[in-house]
């Protein structure tokens, strides 16, 4: 059994590491939960006594096939409860982050299950992250974010990398979800921008920071 303070350490390492393959700093691990350093190293050293972390002074953390195999676990009750608030509940793609934080500490394998089932194996949740199965097994992306996306070609929106309700409701704003078609028109040099039109519809202007959360294939 592990506490929901140590399933989320595990989500933010799975997280860290998979942008680099290389071990995560623990001052990398306090920022993600805005937490103390002194803190975040002493909860890695509780992760490798329980053989779910390899802790190197210096060096970072990395996963061990334990702790990845419980960390994508643990991703995967948060993606299909999101996908079930959305689904059968009617909440928006931006009201269910949250909710799904607290629901994927219940720790019942045949819920979870049995929820995969209701929902039809969906391979996706609503922010277009993949879902793992039920060994574990967490398909590696093949998306980019739109900021590094070429200029003049059309591409689809796969899923968004900042999931908080502020974000999701500027792309509201935008007419822009999973799915969405976007030809990218210019790149502006100065500060990075980038002018869109999402669907066909007229041109608009979004910056680099929302550009590097959106991403597409």
């Amino acid at each position: 059994m592990l506490s929901p303070t140590e399933e989320n350490y595990l989500k933010v390492i799975l997280a860290l590491s998979s942008k680099n393959e290389q071990a995560v700093h623990t001052n990398a691990i306090a920022a993600e939960l805005r937490i103390a350093a002194a803190t975040a190293t002493d909860m890695c050293k509780k992760l490798a006594v329980k053989k779910l972390v390899s802790h190197e002074k210096y060096k970072g953390v990395l996963l061990t096939k334990t702790g990845y195999l419980k960390a994508c676990l643990i991703i995967r009750k948060h993606r299909l409860w999101e996908t079930f608030l959305v689904e059968q509940l009617k909440f928006k793609w931006d009201e269910v982050h949250e909710i799904a934080e607290q629901l994927e500490h219940i720790d019942s394998e045949e819920l979870v299950n049995r929820l995969e089932l209701l929902l039809g194996s969906p391979k996706t949740d609503p922010h277009g992250d993949p879902i793992p199965d039920k060994n574990g097994y967490l398909p590696p992306s093949r998306s980019m974010p739109l900021a590094e996306a070429a200029t003049h070609d059309v591409h689809v929106v796969r899923g968004v990398a900042d999931q908080s309700s502020k974000f999701l409701q500027l792309l509201n704003k935008l007419n822009i979800g999973i799915g969405s078609r976007i030809r990218i028109m210019e790149k502006f040099d100065f500060d990075q921008s980038i002018a869109i039109k999402v669907d066909q519809q007229k041109t608009v202007h979004i910056s680099d920071q929302v550009a590097r959360n959106i991403i597409v294939k």
